[in-house]
């Protein structure tokens, strides 16, 4: 399977050194889309795999409903349905963590990374195209429904 690296946006900030410590001139990440693709997804899923030290850490929320993660899922993905996202979020998610969020087609994962983002965390991303599109350009064995 070839997987292309995603696009991060670099930047390079310059601000007065603050203390002896601080280093000017050094590159900032832009905030992070709120969609990225499957291809996409499984790279940084998979790298995050290979070196559990890289930060943030990578993790992938699974928010359709039980029948569904039965019928086809991610291995390594966490369930917590849509609906119970307010009152798992919190005690379940770290603001610092890269949360992937994938659904069936997209819809409800974009809606939930927009609750997140409101809620603050800042890089949460919706997969594009949801399992479907994962099924389809990055694993093949994982059942369509």
């Amino acid at each position: 399977m070839h997987l292309r690296r995603p696009a991060v946006r670099l930047t390079q900030i310059s601000v007065e050194p603050v203390c002896s410590r601080y280093t000017p001139n050094r590159y900032a990440q832009e905030m992070y889309d709120y969609e990225i693709t499957a291809p996409d997804a499984a790279l940084l899923l998979e790298e995050s795999r290979k070196d559990p030290k890289l930060k943030p850490a990578v993790r992938l929320i699974d928010v359709r409903e039980p029948w569904e993660y039965q019928t086809a899922h991610i291995e390594g993905s966490t369930l917590i349905p849509m609906g119970e996202f307010p009152s798992r979020a919190h005690q379940e998610l770290d603001p610092d963590e890269r949360l992937l969020i994938l659904c069936h087609h997209g819809a409800r994962s974009l809606s939930v990374t927009n609750w997140l983002r409101q809620q603050g965390y800042d890089a949460a991303q919706s997969i594009a195209g949801g399992i479907e599109s994962w099924s389809w350009h990055v694993d093949t064995t994982v059942p369509r429904y």
